[in-house]
């Protein structure tokens, strides 16, 4: 079972979890980069895949602009409190939760 981490600090650089297996970050949402540019760029690196040649678009996965809007604040300003969309993009797992955390499984990491 997947699930929400906790945080000591919100920091915008992934890391990899070796335990699980897996690379996790967390989104600042009073940042000035959306979720999906957040999740475009660590993919790039975790994939080493260069998104400004064109070799990576997460339409192909997912539609960013609706990601956008379910992770955005509600309209009276409040933040999200739950929920999660999972997809996969360069093969990888990508896991995005409503408190701006970000779950990415590589290829081998896969669970099904």
């Amino acid at each position: 079972m997947r699930t929400e981490l906790t945080h000591d600090d919100d920091a915008d650089e992934y890391q990899y979890d070796q335990t699980n297996g897996r690379y996790v970050f967390h989104h600042d949402s009073d940042g000035s980069a959306t979720i999906t540019a957040t999740i475009v760029h660590a993919l790039a690196s975790i994939a080493e895949t260069d998104v400004s040649q064109g070799e990576f678009s997460l339409y192909d996965s997912v539609d960013p602009d609706a990601l956008d809007r379910i992770f955005s604040k509600k309209a009276d300003g409040t933040e999200r409190s739950g929920g999660h969309v999972a997809f996969t993009a360069l093969e990888h797992e990508v896991f995005v939760y409503a408190n701006g955390d970000v779950i990415i499984y590589p290829p081998s990491q896969t669970r099904r």
